[in-house]
C-alpha cells in the first residue's frame, strides 16, 4: 500500500484561500492580482509587490488560472508536497494540478465517451490512472484513510484489552453439573 503524505500545515489554508482579487495595498499598480501564497506565513493571498516587500526570503508558490479554476505548476509544488496520485494536466506548455475539486461537466445528449478512471472522492472522470482530481480531493482521501486506520487501531486495542476478561463462550472439555449445587450443612 502506498504510504500517504504527511499533511503540511500550510495546505489547508492554501486550499481555502481566495485568489485573484486586487491587492488593497497596490491597487494602482500593474501586477496587483493576489495570486501568490507564502508557505511560511500561511495567511492570505498577496501580489507581486507584496512578495518583494513582505515575503522576500519565504517559500512562495504562484497560483494560476485555468478555465476559472486555481492551478499550481507541478514544478513549483512537487518539491514541497507529495502530489503522487493527483491528475496532472498540461496547460500553456506547463504541467499543472488543480487545487480544489471542480464541478462535474454536464453530459450532452450526444454519445457519451467511455471513461475508465474516476477520482476516489468526487467521482470526476480522469484522463489517466490517478486516484484524485485535485489536491483538495487528495487531502480528503488522506483524512478518510487516517480515520479508517485510527478506527482499525482502536478496535484492535479494544480487543486486546478485553482479551481474557470475558469467560469463554464455549468450553469443549467441561463437565456440566445437573441441578443446583448443594453444600453440606455445617457440623455442630
Amino acid at each position: 500500500m502506498e504510504r500517504e503524505m504527511q499533511v503540511p500545515p500550510w495546505l489547508e489554508p492554501l486550499l481555502r484561500t481566495n485568489f485573484f482579487k486586487i491587492c488593497s495595498t497596490h491597487r494602482e499598480t500593474p501586477r496587483n492580482e493576489c495570486n501568490m501564497f507564502c508557505l511560511s506565513c500561511q495567511n492570505a493571498a498577496f501580489c507581486f509587490f507584496c512578495r518583494s516587500s513582505l515575503h522576500k526570503d519565504h517559500p512562495v508558490i504562484q497560483i494560476r488560472r485555468s478555465s476559472y479554476h486555481d492551478v499550481v505548476r507541478v514544478s513549483e509544488i512537487e518539491n514541497v508536497l507529495d502530489i503522487r496520485g493527483v491528475q496532472t494536466y498540461v496547460i500553456n506548455s506547463a504541467r499543472v494540478i488543480f487545487l480544489n475539486e471542480r464541478p462535474q461537466p454536464k453530459h450532452s445528449h450526444g454519445a457519451v465517451k467511455s471513461v475508465s478512471y474516476f477520482c476516489e472522492i468526487c467521482s470526476r472522470s480522469l484522463l489517466d490512472p490517478f486516484r484524485f482530481c485535485s489536491l483538495g480531493c487528495k487531502l480528503v482521501g488522506i483524512r478518510k484513510n487516517k480515520e479508517e486506520e485510527e478506527g482499525r487501531l482502536s478496535r484492535g486495542r479494544q480487543q486486546e484489552r478485553h482479551k481474557g476478561t470475558h469467560p469463554p463462550t464455549h468450553q469443549s472439555n467441561s463437565r456440566r453439573r445437573k441441578g443446583i449445587p448443594r453444600r453440606a450443612p455445617f457440623a455442630s
